[in-house]
């Protein structure tokens, strides 16, 4: 029997009051090493009705059935890895390959736990949805949870759409609806239930894997290729690993293919290495780690198979010789060497292929629109909840820059805080439909609100070069000056492309604010940090922050009495035409 921490209780309270209220699927974020395995064995023994237990690898399936038993309770196991497939129990402990292939064996449940649960896809026909689909039509009611380290995949982002912190991760239908409890890694570590990884980043021998980046390629071929024209690396990178590891007992290396790891394990000594791949056998698999969790063995190099449901606590040296673009996988193979251990002090970890991800704070969502960004701060006007976006700051930390488009934050019901809310609407970015005057985001197609097709900013582009009339600018800068209208002080706009042609524009000056022409038709949309605008009181004022607007990525200007009079500037602008200063 096991007494729970105070956060693995805290995981089950929160997993129980949010389905007393809810259906949907929910999610549980636990660091490597948290002890998932207790959680999951508490919420089954609480269990009223039958639970299944899904995970993908039948290491985790004994695991989970292990610490589920030390209870003092009975459970089945399903999984034909381990030669068992038993349905008869209150409890089930299954991998999802082997349920999903005899569906007509499960009925009669009420919850469904699936570990290592970013995993599961957003396919219709995936075998986790299989599972879930034939046991929903039993029971309309099932409730489903899902206990990961990472909840987010590779060209998916975050694999929930709301937290219980308050706040959206994904606006786009997700299998996983709420995330329950959320443990973050650095806390773990804090509270010393994690040994600190020691992260020595781009050693001064490691591969150059820039070219496959370019090219977006990470299959096993063209791996093999790039490693191919890097021969002398891999014995210079071995010979390191054996130095750093000199008076550290357990090391686990990922390399890149099978012939690789081959090339690896050949540099290192035979009698305390051992090589495992998706072709080794199981019951050689099994006894290699055997040795290995014994320290018969000192080195084990692997292909992409010991990444989740391996348990090694001594381990303390872990070594990256395959690149990788995805954060999941990339916080799973470091979990490997943060569990406690007697004697360890800290995990070193090798990062031999450049991947240079922050373990910590991994960019999930909207990728980074270049090196010089970094995580701002921005308060949304609506609801006040404080958003982090990609952006820019200068050496005081005052934001100068943002690149949200939409607020992350949840409303709550102040008389009931336990209800989740409702996404919060207000838009930094956006083009407004020109049917209803709804805001839209800046790539949308069509209006969310009354289906008006929206104009493609391509569309205005073509249509404006087939005019004779009409002027396109791709505007390569802006400048500034005061200047005397009809109606008083304006401000002169001049936009510039590449080759010097000059466009002019002239608006009037107002200080009413956000409610104000001036602020609509220049501030607003040439201020680079939506809802932190200045309160301008002067025109000169404006002049003195020219460097601070951003300018417009095309100005179209059709042809008015002698000159030209701007009609339209296109902001954010992704389609297909150039802009200024990209080759």
């Amino acid at each position: 029997m096991f007494t729970l921490r105070p956060y693995q209780q805290e995981a089950v309270t929160r997993t129980l009051n949010y389905f007393r209220r809810h259906k949907e699927p929910g999610v549980i974020v636990l660091p490597t090493g948290a002890g998932k395995s207790l959680v999951i064995a508490e919420l089954a023994r609480l269990a009223r009705g039958r639970v299944l237990v899904l995970a993908h690898v039948k290491e985790l399936v004994e695991q989970n059935h292990a610490k589920y038993e030390s209870y003092g309770l009975k459970a089945a196991i399903f999984s034909a890895g381990l030669g068992k497939k038993q349905t008869h129990t209150q409890v089930v402990f299954g991998s999802v390959q082997s349920v999903a292939r005899n569906l007509t064996a499960f009925s009669q449940f009420s919850l469904v736990i699936i570990d290592e649960c970013h995993r599961v896809s957003d396919v219709d026909d995936s075998q986790y949805k299989k599972v879930v689909n034939h046991l929903s039509l039993a029971n309309p009611n099932l409730k489903v949870l899902g206990l990961t380290a990472t909840p987010y995949r590779l060209g998916m982002g975050w694999i929930y759409q709301t937290h219980y912190h308050g706040f959206v991760r994904s606006r786009k239908p997700r299998f996983f609806s709420h995330c329950l409890f959320e443990l973050p890694l650095r806390l773990m570590i804090k509270q010393g239930y994690l040994c600190p990884p020691d992260i020595v980043d781009a050693p001064v021998v490691h591969y150059d894997f820039s070219r496959l980046y370019e090219q977006g390629l990470f299959s096993e071929q063209a791996l093999d290729r790039e490693l191919a024209r890097q021969p002398r690396v891999t014995p210079h990178i071995v010979r390191q690993i054996q130095d750093y590891a000199a008076a550290r007992v357990g090391v686990m290396v990922f390399a890149s293919t099978v012939r690789h790891a081959t090339e690896v394990a050949s540099l290192l000594p035979a009698a305390h290495t051992a090589l495992i791949t998706g072709e080794t056998p199981s019951s050689q698999r099994s006894d290699i780690i055997r040795r290995f969790k014994a320290r018969e063995l000192k080195f084990l190099v692997n292909v992409s198979v010991l990444t989740t449901g391996f348990d090694a606590p001594h381990v303390d040296v872990i070594a990256l010789l395959r690149p990788t673009q995805s954060v999941a996988l990339y916080q799973q193979i470091i979990g490997r060497g943060l569990r406690l251990s007697p004697d360890k002090t800290d995990c070193l970890v090798l990062d031999y292929a450049g991947n240079n991800m922050d373990l910590f704070a991994p960019d999930v969502g909207e990728p980074r629109p270049n090196p010089d960004t970094t995580q701002v701060q921005v308060l949304c006007p609506a609801c006040g909840f404080a958003n982090i976006f990609w952006g820019k700051t200068n050496e005081q930390g005052q934001v100068l820059e943002h690149f949200g488009r939409r607020c992350q934050g949840l409303f709550s019901d102040e008389e009931q805080p336990e209800e989740l809310g409702e996404p919060c609407d207000y838009r930094f970015r956006f083009k407004s439909c020109p049917q209803c005057l709804a805001e839209n985001d800046i790539a949308a197609r069509q209006c969310h609100e009354c289906g008006e097709v929206l104009v493609d900013p391509d569309k205005k582009l073509k249509e404006a070069l087939a005019l004779k009339d009409a002027l396109i600018l791709r505007c390569a800068g802006m400048s500034l000056a005061k200047g005397e209208g009809k109606f008083g002080q304006a401000l002169v706009v001049s936009y510039f492309d590449e080759d010097g042609t000059e466009l002019k524009q002239w608006l009037s000056f107002d200080n009413k604010g956000a409610s104000g022409r001036f602020f609509i038709e220049f501030i607003q949309p040439h201020w680079p940090a939506p809802s932190l605008e200045p309160h301008f009181t002067s025109l000169d004022q404006v002049v003195a922050h020219a460097s601070q607007f951003r300018h417009p990525d095309f100005v179209i200007a059709r042809k008015h009495k002698r000159g030209w009079r701007i009609s339209e500037t296109l902001f954010d602008y992704q389609g297909r035409f150039r802009l200024a200063n990209a080759l």
